[in-house]
């Protein structure tokens, strides 16, 4: 016996998931905020009510955090160091700070933009996908 495929209710777009959440919006309405404080996701959007705390994205956003400062800060590094003379003092007084303020700006967007991905695409928690393989699943000890 096969099974039904999944209905078009079930279709999550991705783009606009991962846009919500760069907006720090809950990926399903985009309307309340999806976190409760600057880094904990809440967990149930209180307009759709949709499950938000089941994610999992763990070191992802860092890494993307990070990935995307230095190469920010490197090439900016290098272009002011091209043009201009400056001592070791000036350069750790300018790229210290912000390297600091560029990272806790970009991490809570990135954070909710792998929320929003793991919701379209129900990983982790959001669906996996198939719901008729839940019970299999439960069954195994991982």
């Amino acid at each position: 016996m096969t099974e039904p495929a999944p209905s078009s209710e079930w279709k999550r777009p991705v783009m606009p998931a991962i846009k919500r959440g760069l907006m720090c919006k809950c990926p399903s309405c985009g309307e309340a905020s999806a976190f409760n404080g600057y880094l904990e996701i809440k967990q149930t959007c209180e307009i759709c009510e949709e499950e938000l705390g089941n994610h999992q994205a763990d070191d992802f956003p860092p890494y993307i955090t990070i990935f995307i400062v230095g190469h920010i800060i490197v090439g900016l590094i290098l272009m002011v160091e091209r043009s201009t003379e400056m001592s070791t003092g000036m350069h750790m007084a300018i790229w210290i700070p912000l390297t600091i303020i560029l990272s806790l700006a970009l991490l809570r967007p990135i954070k909710g933009a792998v929320v929003g991905l793991q919701w379209a695409l129900r990983m982790h928690g959001f669906g996996g996908g198939d719901e008729f393989a839940k019970a299999d699943n439960e069954d195994r000890l991982y």
